[in-house]
């Protein structure tokens, strides 16, 4: 059995394993990664539209100048993308936050083997801890880097807007507004590196402890080593 210590710290690190694992599926699950307001111009007038999004849903309302608004319509993020580089960015962001998900899965049960018993001779140990809470915290930063990517470099919001109305014509303005689904990731990364800061505590100190007890003798007192 492990010790007391030993089984409060990985009980701690499990802890910040399933928070992550619990908010990974929040952010694939939550359409506010962002909202957009679209600007369009065209001969006669101009009209705005309101995107609010995720990974796989998202709502849009049209604006015109008078004010007039169009009835609020809810849209599929992949219907209203047609093979675009948008489209494969996106597909891409959702395979990453799969990927950390899974890790995220593996280091909880890694944590939870520790708290109850020893495997420290193999990838169950610390290493194992290691490798997948660091696996987790990199696909998430990953994802957490190709979103803003899409939206800047490959028109995501515009493309998305005239996917919800199609007669729309040239955009003159685009203003984003990252939603908590997005900064969610961000919370992720840092339980990653919580879990693997406690454990490397609690690593750390049992190597000190370790090395303590295997001095050679010549660096016990002289009385001992003459008796």
């Amino acid at each position: 059995m492990p010790s007391r210590k030993k089984a409060t710290m990985f009980a701690s690190a499990f802890c910040a394993c399933v928070c992550s694992f619990v908010l990974i599926c929040v952010t694939l699950a939550t359409p506010h990664w962002m909202s957009s307001q679209i600007g369009f111009s065209g001969t006669n007038s101009s009209v705005t539209v309101s995107l609010t999004y995720g990974l796989f849903s998202g709502t849009c309302e049209q604006f015109v100048a008078a004010g007039l608004q169009v009835a609020e319509t809810t849209f599929q993020v992949a219907d209203n993308l047609h093979k675009t580089p948008a489209q494969s960015t996106i597909t891409a962001i959702i395979v990453m936050l799969v990927l950390s998900l899974l890790s995220s899965l593996l280091s909880s049960g890694f944590t939870c083997t520790n708290a109850v018993s020893n495997p420290y001779q193999t990838f169950l140990g610390p290493t194992g801890v290691y490798t997948w809470n660091s696996l987790c915290g990199i696909f998430t930063l990953i994802a957490m880097i190709l979103f803003p990517v899409n939206i800047e470099g490959n028109g995501l919001s515009v493309e998305l807007a005239q996917g919800c109305f199609s007669l729309l014509q040239t955009n003159a303005k685009s203003e984003h507004t990252y939603g908590y689904s997005y900064w969610i990731m961000l919370l992720i990364i840092f339980l990653n590196i919580a879990s693997i800061i406690i454990i490397y505590f609690y690593d750390h100190a049992r190597y000190s402890k370790k090395k303590e007890q295997e001095r050679p003798i010549e660096n016990a007192p002289k009385d001992v080593i003459l008796f």
